[in-house]
């Protein structure tokens, strides 16, 4: 494709994107496909010769776009938002264009300078303290854009394992770094992000999972306990995460707590973890809720989730640029250049290559302003509040967790396994599409506001569907309940977490192979969860745990109920749509 091709069809790409994104509500929000279903419409062999572009772009719409999730629907309510906007696609298009790999100032002088420029900017626009400011901190702190959060949590635990191993080895040179490894211990919470976990087995070092409260946040008590404890064994505590807006209920860590707890111990490397939160620190109202970061080492928020840039961009701080260099720099002499003064952002991260992020956050910013920033965080904000007094206003439903940004944790007042019914059923339906999670052990539907344009009638015309969807399940849970002949088993009541055996009827329910996957949730015994229960989950991986007993019991009361039956005419083509 030369220059004249590339203007005519790139025109017609701009076309289609504006295109799409005008008429998205004409979409479903999420396929109903099944695995494999692209395989079957593509060839199984490249190409041999070129293609015609309209012939690529029609495949794209008829062939990729079933398969697509669109997360930036209008009853797109699942997980946190994926910041997108056509300022910021315009500067994602600049920097394909310019193909510049900016590793050094040397590789890329516009874009080392820029990145530094606006990571203090958006550094002043959330508050932060002047430690993680390049243009204020003296030289000793700054920032820098990273692919993720989880990429943001492996760089600061594997600087804060060199640190520690450094402080560890003292002046001896000839103990490998590894031999210090089994002595060191990471703490998260148990809401924490499993990238955490993640980040621990990478870095080859043991991580202590804390209780949370019954709001969601560390128990800083446990984690002082746990922290004397592991000393007390001989053991070096090196690395802290706290979470500002857990992916499960949008919860707040206290940081004042633990930065002081942190504080005690020297050893100990203080990361803050604000991915889709932190970023509500551009409003001065919500800075309550960073007090404390003085006391943090690092900070990383992704503007690609709350700020209307797209993926990927994940802003990362530290307080000492030159930990970060200690334990991640290598200066081969074909990378060497004679500016030694300026920043080689090379040093920062995992990766040598780097793309140019921040030209598409230069442009939001710009183009949106501080102001219009703020005003589509603080209306994310006001709609949540209206889905939260939606869902209170209905005796049939509850919230379960605490509203502060655009989450909101909900649930009907019955069963987990109902609750798990509706969500299967919402998400099958392809008109809209949310996730769950568990909040105090209790299935909950995520809602999370996620649209940039989102208005107040894509609230409420939101609510109005999952009430209709709600309404069918708890019509068919009277209507068998009084069908039921009166049993002592019946005047039970029966506890949330056990499986329950009284179903609606088959034809308004999915198969069970649907109703997982629907809704996001499996099934597993007690053994099993109790083996797995030290493993952070993001608490976005319900799992509803089946009691072994009960279960038996409905076995043989299906197996009695057969035997009285037994056939009378029907065959049992489908077991799946009958158990749960």
């Amino acid at each position: 494709m030369d220059a004249e091709g590339f203007r005519k069809y790139g025109k017609e790409v701009i076309d289609y994107i504006c295109d799409y994104s005008k008429n998205i509500e004409q979409r479903n929000v999420a396929p109903t496909l099944d695995p494999g279903y692209l395989k079957q419409l593509l060839p199984a062999e490249a190409p041999l010769k070129p293609e015609k572009f309209e012939d690529i772009l029609n495949d794209f719409e008829q062939k990729i776009m079933p398969g697509v999730v669109h997360w930036n629907h209008p009853k797109f309510f699942a997980y946190f938002p994926s910041g997108n906007s056509f300022p910021s696609i315009l500067g994602d298009m600049l920097s394909s264009a310019i193909g510049s790999i900016c590793f050094s100032w040397a590789a890329c002088p516009a874009a080392t300078e820029l990145e530094t420029i606006v990571m203090d900017w958006y550094a002043k626009a959330l508050g932060l303290p002047k430690a993680f400011i390049s243009s204020a901190s003296a030289g000793h702190g700054g920032g820098a854009l990273q692919g993720s959060a989880s990429e943001c949590t492996l760089v600061c635990m594997i600087t804060a394992r060199s640190r520690a191993i450094n402080k560890l080895k003292g002046s001896t040179t000839e103990i490998h770094d590894s031999v210090f490894l089994p002595q060191l211990i990471a703490y998260a919470s148990k809401e924490a992000h499993s990238s955490v976990e993640k980040a621990a087995k990478m870095a080859l070092v043991k991580l202590r999972i804390i209780e949370a409260d019954s709001r969601g946040r560390m128990r800083v008590n446990l984690l002082r306990q746990s922290i004397q404890n592991d000393i007390s064994a001989g053991l070096t505590p090196f690395f802290v995460v706290a979470t500002v807006g857990t992916t499960g209920a949008c919860a707040f860590d206290n940081l004042t707590e633990i930065g002081k707890v942190c504080k005690q111990v020297s050893s100990v490397w203080f990361h803050v973890d604000g991915a889709y939160a932190g970023n509500s620190f551009i409003l001065p109202e919500m800075r309550e809720f960073s007090k404390g970061l003085e006391y943090a080492d690092s900070f990383n928020t992704n503007p690609n989730k709350f700020l209307l840039t797209n993926f990927d961009a994940s802003a990362m701080w530290v307080r000492d640029i030159m930990s970060l260099k200690r334990a991640l720099n290598v200066n081969p002499l074909y990378l060497q250049h004679d500016h030694e003064m300026a920043i080689d952002y090379r040093h920062y991260g995992i990766p040598l290559s780097r793309r140019f992020r921040a030209l598409k956050l230069w442009f939001v910013i710009r183009t949106y302003g501080l102001s219009g920033l703020r005003a589509y965080v603080r209306n994310h904000i006001a709609l949540a509040k209206k889905f939260e007094a939606l869902v209170r206003r209905d005796d049939r439903f509850e919230v379960r967790n605490d509203v502060f940004l655009g989450l909101v944790c909900f649930r009907m007042r019955s069963a987990d396994q109902y609750n798990q019914e509706l969500l299967a059923h919402i998400n099958q339906s392809g008109r809209m599409h949310m996730i769950p999670s568990m909040v105090n052990g209790k299935y909950v539907i995520r809602f999370c506001v996620t649209y940039e344009h989102a208005t107040e009638k894509h609230i409420s015309d939101a609510w109005s569907e999952i009430k209709a969807f709600a309404e069918d399940i708890l019509r068919d849970i009277a209507l068998e309940k009084a069908s039921l002949p009166p049993t002592p088993e019946k005047e039970k009541t029966q506890s949330e977490s056990q499986l329950i055996t009284c179903k609606p009827p088959i034809k308004k329910r999915l198969s069970r192979t649907k109703s997982l996957r629907f809704s996001f949730t499996r099934s597993i015994s007690r053994d099993i969860f109790e083996s797995q229960c030290e493993h952070l989950k993001d608490g976005c991986a319900p799992i509803l745990v089946i009691d072994a007993d009960l279960t038996m019991e409905t076995i043989l009361k299906a197996s009695t109920e057969h035997d009285k039956n037994h056939l009378k005419g029907i065959t049992d083509e489908d077991t799946d749509e009958a158990s749960n």
